[in-house]
């Protein structure tokens, strides 16, 4: 999310049975899954709900009070004391005031290109606007990213989910509007998810259930950007995040290939699978591109460049107006 202090939420993912040797429909790799244990991912979340909980700590709602005033009252105050979330009506996720989150490393675009804090473009990564949107996320994570991390280690899915959230942090800067903040894992879990659907494509060769594969990656890719679409929530980052984790899928998640057959069809045989032509070019392609892509969006940005002024028709990607709301509210 970018308005008013609150954050961007991830939607709900679900890792697809038919993708990576789930329920018979992968590519029989069952045993490469179990190669690694995955650690990194639940790493990754214990130090999210940490850095929460020192969100909650730092915020001191029943000492600060709220930005609302008129007497509103902190939530939970008798349970939670100085962890207490803001009012409902300054903030319905359950979570800390726009103030504490700026404190504590939001992205501001401001502060990025004129103060110089470019650290907020990693910062902001690790916050949540409340206690909702953590949840969401954190199990957004837990099944998009266990099952990475099992497959191909955490060197790779930790490079990717970095990046991904640095990317998706660039991009949104660069269409975040003066006095918004946007805080969140969504850029980088989105990242997890692109990297999911070029992986498939890189290594089309070796799965049997491609089209059921296929099909249910990009409706749920699919549904997740459309949530995107709804206030609060910064469909930059999710984009760029989603950009970015396709483009290093490319890079980081190729695998030998034994050939266009099935790989059930194939006669015993001792030669080892290869990797092949068409693997290279993409792996080329996506490295420039992505290089390319990170170069021309950081110059713009650390040049004080606005993307909403010269893309009005960019808004709709974050947000569409209906009757029901507003975006700039």
């Amino acid at each position: 999310m970018a308005t008013g202090g609150e954050a961007k939420a991830a939607g709900y993912y679900q890792y697809p049975a038919s993708y990576g040797g789930g329920g018979g429909g992968g590519y029989g790799a069952g045993d490469d899954e179990r190669r690694w244990w995955p650690w990194l991912v639940p790493t990754v979340l214990v130090a999210c709900i940490a850095v929460f909980a020192a969100e909650m700590f730092v915020n001191d709602c029943p000492r600060h009070g709220s930005a609302l005033g008129g007497g509103a009252g902190c939530v939970a105050t008798g349970f939670l004391r100085r962890f207490a979330f803001q009012p409902i009506r300054e903030n319905p996720l359950l979570g800390p005031s726009s103030a504490t989150l700026e404190k504590m490393g939001a992205l501001n675009w401001a502060k990025v290109v004129h103060e110089h804090q470019g650290w907020r473009l990693i910062s902001c990564i690790w916050l949540h606007a409340g206690l909702v949107h953590l949840v969401v996320n954190m199990l957004s994570l837990l099944f998009i990213g266990i099952r990475l991390e099992q497959q191909f280690g955490f060197v790779r899915i930790g490079a990717i989910y970095l990046i991904s959230g640095f990317g998706g942090s660039v991009l949104s800067a660069l269409f975040l509007r003066t006095n918004y903040i946007s805080v969140g894992a969504s850029g980088a879990l989105f990242g997890l998810l692109g990297s999911m659907l070029s992986e498939l494509i890189m290594n089309w060769t070796i799965y049997s259930n491609k089209a059921a594969a296929i099909i249910t990656l990009l409706f749920i890719i699919a549904i997740n950007l459309a949530i995107g679409i709804l206030p609060h929530a910064d469909n930059f980052a999710h984009i760029g995040g989603f950009a970015s984790g396709f483009l290093l899928g490319f890079v980081l998640l190729a695998r030998p290939q034994f050939g266009w057959m099935e790989r059930n069809e194939l006669p015993q045989t001792n030669q080892p699978p290869k990797y092949k032509l068409y693997q290279y070019v993409l792996w080329v392609a996506a490295l420039i591109l992505l290089v390319v892509g990170f170069a021309i969006i950081l110059v713009m940005l650390f040049k004080g460049k606005n993307g909403n002024d010269s893309c009005h028709w960019c808004q709709y990607l974050n947000c569409v107006p209906t009757s029901r709301w507003k975006c700039n509210t």
